[in-house]
């Protein structure tokens, strides 16, 4: 086994006749430094591996950047988002930390907090029963059932309402959520813009603008969609990104509580609201009508077993 793991390594040749060996002892003498050579050429390609991670996640691209990268900069963006809260971190977690490390929290935060906004506002609007007043799906020359939205709005709260959901529109919603954030990560999608990849020293929560970079001509962006912002002087749009940061910090809360709230579960503030109970899982993105999807029907089954 040793030898055919050496024939892989770049820089090892057999010696001639090795393979035929004529003792025991030689064949072991000649294993035992098969073993010692291959050893000495994995920590020497380890140490390869290890500079190359070194020089592509230590700084690297940060030269020029203005983002913060350490606790420091931290610490001033925290003051400037909450001064009486000021920098928290319990967990220690940005201590020592890299600055692509600093720059995938950032990252993280705002995203989910402008996914927790979008959700917060839909669950209101959706447990109002407020809903469009056409059809979600029409027969369209195929075998399926007119399905309005409104029908879907009567199934209950906003999570029955996505399990109501048929599972082509999930497959859509979902398929279009991958795509977006594939799009997002693209570095070559961020250069076209004049920017960098937030692990690279640029801004997080960037999204590159869809204008001139497909086929077929694409009217609005997903961020800033009438371009409010252009407009907006550097001071401006600095405070309105920490109040952004600060909202949707709200909003991941609030959503949480409203869900919480809808489980049954003791929420101050939200108990009185009448919330719509549900009974189905929260964390399952698929229902039983879904059951068509490869390896629904087994996800199911252990809902509610592994704990």
């Amino acid at each position: 086994m040793a030898l055919s793991l050496l024939s892989t390594l770049p820089g090892y040749a057999p010696v001639a006749g090795h393979a035929k060996t004529v003792t025991h002892a030689s064949r072991a003498s000649k294993v035992a430094m098969d073993l010692d050579t291959f050893n000495k050429l994995a920590l020497n390609n380890n140490e390869k591996v290890t500079a190359v991670l070194d020089s592509d996640f230590n700084g690297a691209g940060w030269g020029d950047s203005t983002e913060c990268r350490d606790v420091a900069g931290l610490t001033v963006l925290a003051t400037k988002l909450n001064p009486n809260v000021g920098y928290y971190d319990p967990l220690n977690l940005m201590t020592d930390a890299a600055p692509e490390t600093v720059a995938w929290f950032r990252h993280a935060e705002i995203k989910h907090g402008r996914v927790a906004m979008a959700a917060f506002v839909g669950y209101c609007v959706q447990a109002n029963g407020i809903c469009f007043p056409w059809n979600i799906q029409g027969k369209l020359g195929y075998d399926l059932p007119a399905l309005s939205f409104s029908d879907i709005s009567a199934a209950g709260g906003p999570a029955d309402q996505w399990d109501a959901l048929p599972t082509a529109a999930k497959a859509q919603i979902l398929c279009v959520v991958g795509f977006l954030e594939m799009f997002s990560e693209t570095s070559a999608a961020l250069e076209m813009d004049g920017q960098k990849h937030y692990l690279r020293g640029g801004k997080p929560g960037y999204f590159p603008s869809f204008k001139n970079k497909f086929p077929h001509p694409v009217p609005l962006d997903l961020w800033d969609p009438f371009g409010f912002t252009k407009k907006m002087t550097p001071e401006r749009k600095e405070k309105a990104l920490v109040a952004e940061i600060n909202n949707g910090r709200l909003a991941m809360i609030g959503i949480f509580g409203l869900i919480s709230a809808s489980k049954g579960l003791i929420v101050p503030g939200l108990d009185g609201l009448g919330l719509t109970p549900y009974s189905g899982e929260i964390m399952a993105p698929f229902a039983a009508g879904d059951t068509i999807l490869p390896y629904v029907a087994g996800m199911l089954e252990r809902v509610g077993t592994l704990y």
